[in-house]
């Protein structure tokens, strides 16, 4: 099976500057998602590639510093912040495909902002999506803290509130309502077909999910970033990054 796996890192993020490259716990943001790629990449029993996909030349420089060099460069349409993270993924899978004369099985996209997630977790999604014959795609999530079922509401016309999703019967607790998930932007596995379809999203009628058994969540807020480096540096995961 061939794997190619992209790490997505656009230059010209707004929320805070440069945070792919903003320095966590002694290291940059994008070195943990590189050092888990190649960890998988090396204990695989499938052929794996790693392929960078940025717009930043200083990007570039920093992955090359941790084992990640690069030749591709993002086209600035797809550069924008209004630009499909999918298309960005087609564009360099198709790059790499091209370059090495191969067709990948799958795309594994590891988000540089959620990365919390081990070497066994990318293990395990890859069998969930590859023993369903149907599936498109997974990705990872996480528990929800609220539930639309029981504990989150929406306003409507009128100005009342009501349940997001009112299940049909009242329900009396949080452990009495249908499972819910956050999405928690650590891994998504795409199959090569993904990709050939016009109409294709990353949520659609044929995904898996793989459900985090550990803390997991997005760096996109400088509090965010604090409270990252306060986990690692005081050893308060329970998983090694």
């Amino acid at each position: 099976m061939n794997i190619l796996i992209s790490i997505c890192a656009r230059g010209g993020s707004k929320g805070v500057p440069g945070k792919n490259i903003k320095t966590v716990a002694g290291l940059p943001l994008i070195a943990y998602s590189i050092r888990t790629a190649q960890r998988f990449q090396t204990q695989s029993a499938h052929t794996v590639h790693i392929a960078l996909s940025t717009d930043s030349q200083k990007i570039v420089q920093v992955a090359a510093e941790y084992g990640l060099a690069t030749a591709y460069k993002r086209p600035e349409y797809l550069a924008t912040d209004k630009a499909g993270k999918l298309d960005a993924m087609k564009d360099v899978l198709l790059y790499e495909e091209k370059r090495m004369q191969i067709r990948f099985d799958y795309l594994l996209d590891l988000d540089v902002t959620a990365p919390i997630r081990t070497v066994q977790d990318l293990e395990l999604g890859l069998d969930l999506v590859h023993s369903n014959k149907t599936a498109l795609n997974l990705f990872s999530v996480s528990p929800a803290h609220k539930n639309p079922y029981f504990n989150m509401v929406e306003e409507q016309k009128d100005g009342f509130v009501q349940l997001s999703k009112p299940p049909g019967n009242h329900v009396l607790s949080r452990q009495m309502a249908p499972k819910v998930y956050e999405m928690n932007a650590s891994f998504y596995y795409f199959k090569r077909s993904c990709f050939e379809r016009d109409d294709f999203y990353t949520i659609n009628s044929k995904s898996l999910v793989y459900v985090m058994p550990h803390i997991c969540f997005d760096v996109d807020s400088p509090l965010d970033f604090d409270i990252m480096d306060y986990l690692i540096t005081h050893n308060k995961l329970d998983i090694e990054l």
